[in-house]
């Protein structure tokens, strides 16, 4: 898969993918990293990219003009993939969205600045804008860098377990389950049993509560768009029993069984 990356400033992009996960697959050509610095298209002695904004106002306005010149010459048809615009007004990035990304042959990304893009670039040269979420930074390119490590991480291959992008949080709707490893105790923490007792049945359900009540207690909002299971249910009544008092939790984090009521909103 190929990624373009239109920016003013190309050499951040130098370091965070030159390492890891991501480095090796672009050694092993599973993607293609290619950043294009936007002011070599910039007509003009002094390749300006910006400008004052028409009616007055502080900051400046990234031109039309270079950007539209820069998609003419890396002829990005359509049928490979979108032209994003990174922007704080775009769509908020969701791990489905990701997904959706990830079986394109190519994606290319531009990474505004400065107070924003001539609006003519939203109205004629992208397909859609993406938000990596409400708050300022000082240019795209952070947001094009999450926007590319989420995609890449979901090309096969990527990732040496497969397992480990479709158990992920969010993959699923919801947050994932605490993770263990050794050693088995440890300045007198422990891992739960149920983990080291070797029945791989209890071991899914654990791990199934854990990120059910995991998203309950920090992310409540996710459960309204999971595909939840009658078990499920039954876990979240459990869960709405412990806070009013009626179940306890213990310190683990396992509930005690003990049905009741749930409301049908939660699905």
């Amino acid at each position: 898969m190929r990624f373009d990356i239109l920016t003013l400033f190309p050499e951040m992009f130098v370091s965070p993918f030159a390492g890891s996960i991501l480095g090796k697959a672009r050694e092993r050509g599973l993607i293609d990293l290619q950043v294009h610095d936007i002011r070599s298209y910039a007509p003009g002695k002094h390749r300006v990219t910006d400008d004052a904004p028409y009616g007055g106002g502080g900051g400046m306005v990234m031109k039309v003009e270079p950007l539209a010149l820069a998609l003419d010459a890396l002829a990005m048809p359509p049928e490979l993939g979108p032209v994003i615009l990174m922007s704080p007004q775009g769509a908020p990035f969701r791990q489905e969205i990701a997904a959706e990304l990830a079986v394109c042959e190519r994606i290319l990304l531009i990474c505004g600045h400065y107070e924003g893009v001539d609006e003519r670039v939203r109205e004629h040269l992208v397909d859609r804008e993406l938000s990596i979420g409400d708050y300022i930074l000082t240019g795209g390119e952070l947001a094009a860098m999450v926007v590319v490590d989420a995609v890449a991480r979901l090309i096969p291959g990527v990732l040496g377990n497969s397992e480990s992008a479709r158990a992920d949080s969010f993959a699923a709707g919801l947050l994932e389950h605490p993770h263990y490893t050794r050693p088995q105790k440890y300045r007198g923490w422990e891992v739960p049993d149920v983990l080291v007792n070797g029945n791989h049945r209890e071991i899914e359900n654990w791990r199934r509560r854990q990120s059910l009540l995991r998203t309950w207690r920090r992310r409540p909002e996710l459960l309204t768009g999971v595909d939840l299971s009658e078990a499920d249910l039954t876990c979240l009544r459990e869960l709405e029993a412990a806070e009013k008092g009626e179940s306890p939790v213990n310190t683990s984090g396992e509930v005690t069984v003990q049905p009741v009521k749930v409301k049908q909103a939660r699905r």
